[in-house]
């Protein structure tokens, strides 16, 4: 019987089994691979947030690790150097990953649809009556300032530029207007 035919996996230490696995021991090879799985799934998939990316990279990293198994200079150190390639491979990975691409509002904006519904359409409309009504009910410097800020949407220069009032009496104008018409609202919305 060999070294190798007597050593007892689950009990060898670590610095057994790299040395097994180097004299070519698939058994070492696979304990090596069991022990230290979840940590290189582990780091994968914290690297690359894919899970079936992150199982794929813990298979190249254990080929890899293997085939280079030569390398590592104290067997002790496995766990470490066994991090450290699947870092790096999981950095090139995210390097050379094709770029995700995100789509435009104007290039979504034909496939969503209108998500309201004849209820919120008809408050809508109703809505819209009221405000014409109000402003109806309203005087005529009322009605033109409403009318010019919001419907037609003069900036305050215009507004004053066309008028000859200055931009404060425009903004005091505004406001008083605003408040007739959401007092004639709240008239409308009690008849």
């Amino acid at each position: 019987m060999t070294a190798l035919e007597t050593l007892n996996l689950t009990e060898a230490t670590l610095a057994e089994l790299v040395a097994a696995a180097l004299d070519g021991d698939r058994a070492a090879q696979g304990e090596l691979v069991e022990r230290y799985e979840a940590m290189v799934m582990s780091i994968a998939l914290k690297r690359l947030g894919n899970y079936a990316e992150a199982q794929e990279l813990c298979q190249e990293v254990f080929v890899k690790a293997l085939d280079r198994l030569h390398q590592l200079n104290e067997p002790a150190a496995f766990g470490g150097w066994l991090r450290a390639i699947t870092v790096r491979m999981a950095i090139n990975r995210q390097v050379r990953r094709p770029p995700t691409v995100s789509a435009e509002p104007q290039t979504l904006a034909p496939t969503c649809g209108d998500a309201s519904t004849p209820y919120d359409t008809a408050v809508r409309v109703e809505q819209a009556a009221q405000v014409h009504d109000g402003l109806r009910r309203l005087g005529q410097m009322d009605r033109d300032t409403l009318t010019a800020f919001y419907l037609r949407g003069e900036s305050l220069a215009q507004m004053s530029e066309a008028t000859g009032a200055p931009v404060g009496t425009i903004k005091r104008r505004l406001h008083v207007a605003r408040k007739r018409l959401a007092q004639e609202l709240d008239t409308l919305q009690a008849v």
